[in-house]
């Protein structure tokens, strides 16, 4: 009896090591030919929002679009979620074999981009980051330590425990702050809203404890930054990003004027063709 016990845990040990194995820690959709480039969407948001943007480039560039586990229709992975999701993509450039990639990434996707594009024998041939800063957190803690953030915190523990309206209603208050565009705001707190809860408040401490400032010097790369002014404004928003970005050899920061977070939703055209001059130069 001692021996089926023992032959039944370790055969659900095995299934478990399995499982994790299996996880995913993001999904990519591949269109086009030519050119590699990485599209990396921001926190909460799926690969979709790059859409108009695929559809300009897919006649001359090979698209991969990603969307992270945890958001949209993707499971949830285990913990730390951002180490991983990082380490994976390092070694999806690798496995296929994709030389010369350029990555556009937004917010958290733009600051993925710098670790990539930082790394020993690098395939990143040129950067396109969307109000993306290498150190999201030190932007909002004075005392900036990233050791002394940790899942178990007692605001996490609060956002874990929100309830669904309480939550949405949060999600409502953010959303108005990342865009212009009313109907941009429901669909960023759709995405919110959409994505699994823990991923949110335990993926949002790793995303927030991941600081580049450092490592920028390794990029030998070209790098465009497009900053939105809104909502504190221009000039602080280009002595923000002058500051974070400080140690990054060259970089072409531009702003835009009338956009919050989400550029690409409150400027559209203004950012399609943000984009096709950085990729022409």
């Amino acid at each position: 009896m001692k021996k089926i016990i023992s032959l039944f845990v370790a055969l659900c040990l095995s299934i478990v090591v399995l499982a994790c194995d299996d996880q995913k820690p993001f999904k990519v959709e591949v269109s086009g030919s030519g050119q590699p480039i990485l599209f990396l969407p921001g926190f909460t948001v799926p690969g979709e929002i790059w859409n108009p943007t695929v559809g300009q480039l897919k006649n001359k560039y090979q698209c991969h679009v990603v969307t992270l586990a945890g958001f949209d229709s993707m499971e949830p992975i285990e913990f730390p979620w951002l180490p991983k999701v990082n380490e994976s993509l390092e070694n999806y450039i690798i496995d296929n074999k994709l030389e010369d990639v350029i990555v556009i990434g937004h917010s958290l996707g733009g600051t993925i981009a710098t670790w990539l594009a930082s790394r020993e024998n690098s395939k990143i041939s040129q950067l396109i980051l969307v109000d993306a800063l290498p150190a999201a957190g030190a932007l909002m803690f004075p005392d900036f330590n990233p050791d002394n953030l940790s899942y178990d915190s007692p605001f996490n523990k609060q956002q874990l425990e929100m309830s669904q309206e309480n939550f949405e209603q949060m999600a409502t208050g953010m959303s108005m702050g990342m865009s212009t565009n009313s109907e941009a705001q429901t669909q960023i707190k759709n995405w919110i809203l959409a994505a699994d809860r823990k991923t949110y408040v335990y993926g949002y401490t790793d995303y927030l404890k991941l600081d580049m400032r450092e490592d920028l010097s390794k990029i030998n790369v070209p790098v465009t930054i497009l900053a939105a002014a809104l909502p504190y404004g221009e000039d602080m928003s280009r002595n923000t990003y002058e500051t974070q970005y400080k140690n990054l050899k060259e970089y072409h920061l531009i702003i835009s004027k009338d956009s919050a977070h989400f550029i690409m939703l409150d400027q559209p055209d203004w950012f399609k063709s943000q984009i096709l001059k950085a990729l022409a130069e």
